[in-house]
């Protein structure tokens, strides 16, 4: 919201600092009239002697001649679309007797000013006049809406006549800027629609009904308006808004319908403003006409301060802590080169800074009673789960309890030879405390061979599938391996059996493996024990069964998809051809037998038919909300088929949170229920189909795995760069498809320990070099001399004191600082591929 300090003066708030605007004549050059237009922007530092630091001014030439006079129109800060920044704008007339030139001039990264827009109407733009994304400058003449941009290349006018207009913005994929007001009754644009209030949007002319924005009964009496969030749903505008109505009332609506609204102060309210205070919630600014300001929670739509004789307000991370902040300028401070002498930085959650300034400050109100309501209720909430648990702990030991005394209960009446008489609840709570029958012992001795650690037993084949794609085959089988089989050392190969010739032909073929979840029954495993000699027949209680359901998460009882590809003209050299499946894996060593070494294995998967007049259908294509073997098939199959990009995506200045949400809102994108992580952008052919998958590593960084065709990999990148801000770096992932994370940690460490290596072997070997250095060469004694004797023995005693010297040598400080300094930056990129593993492993 830009602001007018003093006369001439205009301020807007971008990146953290504060920009003045103003159009001086050269004094230098009064004969000529240049007449130029100067900018200076401050940065705050509530620690130093001066609040105010500037940190950069420019200037550039608006009019040479004598007879024109420049003003600045409007300043405000808006999306450049071309270059996906916000940047500052400022709006400039000069006029020269009847007629007016418009310049818009931007500010950029590097503190120029440089000219975008030049238009020149037959009149002087009066009332309203708003900046919104593009940049695009719309104003109102004689009940004609006018517009230009970049792109319109000139002005350009709104086909239809309206009636009370309202300009906004909403936060689109690529933004729209709109246009809301009533239409007239001689308008033939709008003769097809029933609703009275329109809107348009300027990117591509589409008239919709502007009931979806705002109800027809406000649009009359709303005197400023801001967009909070828009998206389509199934064609379907939806979106909510804020409004500022002349009944004092700040009103809140949803799709149209108001869903609430605050009773305001003051009247003619002049701008709207959101302030994100992080944790904190969100705040409402509204400034009014007469210099006074409110502020309105977002939760509670309740006002939590006031301040009176603002001349602007500014929203932005002042302070640079990540959230942000309000900074009132006051009146009649500003002089010609600063700003203010006078002003508040607040967020009314803890953060409070002035200067030049104390009765202001005191105005601020604490949080209002809901808020202490709130955090009640949450506390309450908390409080309740908490005895919820407590609760059901209680009642699991009581339950536990119970079985004990019935079971012991029941002991006694048998050694005492009582019939004991048992209902069928009670029978449902009892556990048999010895095992019957010789199938009972052979289950324990099976469950203690597969507790053994040495155990390693072959896996078993659960199914084995093909599918065609194109003119490639893949081939998958699916292993329930537990831990004899590492994901990392596993492959199949396939062998031609043509009829032809005796010897198989072996087919060239890529491999790859996945982990899949283990296959739980939908009710727990009944007891095989059948004893006829047993005196009771007791069901598993229900403590037993869920300790058995949750001894069916171990990690080894996970699944294992190992699939190939392969090329088909190979294949199909004749009608049929049937192809033997063969596994390669690597069995460990045996726990129990330390000699014991890796030995590779080849186990017999089973035989495909490969029938050129065979069609499988793909119903992940059609249906990925379904969760069937055939639908995970098919995800096996593309992700097999489809190449694979990994971008690692870093934002040093947002947090990416938001980004699964913008990939599931994102066109024709639906969630593949039976893998949940991926998405699939719908394809009627699998060679267009796109699988996204997004790991989040920390809130600022994360990683993107593509699986697609090249062409469409750019166009999702293309729109991915426009989604994202311009201070997000996105690079490829080298080696995506080889090297998995496990190796990655293995060569961080290996560089680790190569650098330490390296660094203290340089250390010693300096040492060394300057310990015989001043040691200096020696003559050889003379054999059986008293000299001699002597030398030899101060030679010993060197050599002793040199060993000892050496396991705890001095070096030189700054080679070891410089030691430290490698060896720290090696071990940063061990840490990050160690934080990779462990989440890879955790989530997979």
């Amino acid at each position: 919201m830009d602001g007018l300090c003093s006369e001439g003066l205009h301020l807007l708030s971008h990146g953290g600092k504060i920009i003045s605007f103003s159009c001086e004549r050269d004094a230098a050059s009064d004969s000529s009239g240049t007449v130029e237009l100067i900018f200076r922007s401050f940065s705050l530092e509530p620690e130093g002697n001066a609040p105010l630091k500037a940190a950069a001014q420019g200037a550039v030439v608006i009019s040479r001649k004598v007879a024109a006079q420049v003003d600045i129109v409007k300043c405000k800060c808006a999306i450049d679309v071309r270059r996906r920044v916000r940047t500052p704008c400022i709006l400039v007339t000069k006029k020269r007797g009847d007629r007016f030139h418009y310049i818009l001039l931007t500010l950029s990264s590097s503190n120029q000013l440089e000219p975008r827009i030049k238009f020149k109407p037959p009149y002087q733009m009066k009332g309203d006049v708003c900046i919104l994304q593009g940049p695009t400058v719309l104003w109102r003449h004689e009940d004609s809406v006018f517009y230009t941009s970049l792109r319109a290349e000139g002005v350009r006018k709104i086909p239809m006549e309206m009636s009370h207009c309202l300009f906004g913005e909403l936060s689109f994929y690529k933004g729209q800027v709109f246009v809301l007001g009533l239409q007239k009754p001689s308008d033939q644009s709008a003769k097809q629609s029933t609703s009275p209030t329109l809107g348009y949007f300027l990117e591509d002319g589409q008239v919709f009904d502007g009931t979806v924005v705002l109800p027809h009964p406000y649009l009359c009496i709303t005197q400023c308006m801001l967009a909070l969030s828009s998206e389509r749903e199934g064609g379907v505008l939806k979106c909510a808004v804020i409004a500022a109505t002349s009944h004092k009332q700040l009103v809140y609506f949803e799709n149209g319908v108001a869903r609430d609204a605050c009773q305001l102060p003051y009247d003619h309210v002049e701008g709207l403003q959101v302030v994100n205070t992080g944790r904190n919630g969100c705040l409402f600014v509204v400034l009014f006409k007469r210099g006074d300001v409110c502020a309105v929670w977002k939760e509670t739509f309740q006002i939590a301060a006031l301040w009176s004789g603002v001349s602007s307000v500014h929203v932005d991370d002042f302070l640079g802590c990540g959230t942000d902040q309000m900074l009132l300028l006051f009146r009649d401070q500003g002089v010609a080169r600063r700003p203010a002498d006078k002003f508040l930085i607040t967020d009314l959650c803890g953060i409070s800074f002035s200067c030049g300034q104390a009765s202001e400050a005191l105005k601020t109100t604490p949080s209002p009673q809901e808020n202490y309501l709130l955090t009640l209720q949450a506390l309450e909430s908390r409080l309740q789960s908490g005895l919820i648990v407590l609760q059901d702990l209680q009642r699991d030991v009581s339950v536990k309890e119970g079985v004990i005394q019935q079971s012991v209960q029941v002991l006694t009446d048998v050694l005492s030879g009582r019939e004991t008489q048992l209902t069928q609840h009670e029978q449902e709570g009892l556990v048999a405390l010895w095992d019957s029958g010789d199938e009972s012992r052979d289950e324990t001795a099976d469950d203690r061979v597969e507790d053994s650690p040495g155990a390693s037993p072959e896996p078993q084949i659960e199914k084995l599938w093909h599918r065609f794609t194109e003119d490639r085959m893949v081939v998958g089988v699916i292993l329930t391996a537990g831990s004899a089989i590492p994901a990392t050392g596993v492959s199949l190969s396939l062998l031609t059996e043509t009829g032809q010739s005796s010897a198989p032909a072996v087919i060239q073929t890529q491999s790859q493996a996945f982990w899949l979840p283990a296959c739980r029954p939908s009710t727990p495993p009944l007891s095989s024990s059948s004893s006829s000699t047993s005196a009771f027949a007791f069901s598993q209680p229900a403590a037993k069964r869920s300790r058995q359901h949750v001894a069916s998460d171990d990690p080894r009882a996970r699944r294992l998809a190992v699939t190939a590809m392969t090329k088909l003209a190979p294949l199909l050299t004749s009608g049929c051809v049937k192809c033997c499946v063969m596994l390669h894996y690597t069995r460990g060593a045996d726990a129990l037998s330390p000699v014991s070494k890796r030995a590779p294995v080849v186990l017999h998967c089973g035989q495909v038919a490969v029938d050129i007049h065979s069609v499988f259908q793909k119903p992940l294509l059609k249906n990925p909300l379904i969760k069937t073997d055939e639908v995970r098939e098919d995800l096996l199959s593309l992700l097999t088929v489809l190449d694979r990009w990994v971008l690692h995506i870093d934002s040093p200045d947002y947090s990416l949170g938001d980004m699964d949400g913008w990939i599931q809102k994102r066109a024709g994108c639906q969630k593949v229920e039976v893998s949940p992580q991926y998405l699939l952008l719908d394809s009627p052919e699998p060679s267009a189909a796109m699988l996204l998958h997004w790991h989040q590593i920390t809130p600022f960084q994360g990683e993107l795995s593509i699986h697609s065709s090249q062409l469409q990999m750019l166009r999702f990148l293309d729109s991915l760069r426009a989604f994202l801000p311009a201070s997000c770096a996105v690079r490829p992932v080298k080696s995506a498809r080889s090297r998995s994370t496990a190796q990655t940690l293995a060569l961080a460490l290996e560089n680790e320990v190569l650098s330490l290596r390296k660094c203290a072997a340089s250390l010693a070997r300096e040492r060394e070099e300057g310990d015989e250095g001043r040691a200096g060469p020696e003559e050889p004694p003379e054999p059986g001399s008293v000299e001699g004797l002597r030398r030899c023995r101060e030679a010993w005693r060197r050599d002793v004191e040199r060993s000892r010297t050496r396991l705890s040598a001095l070096v030189d400080v700054g080679k070891y600082r410089e030691m430290i300094r490698i060896v720290s930056d090696v071990q940063t990129d061990g840490d990050l591929a160690a934080l990779l593993y462990a989440q890879r492993t955790l989530f997979s």
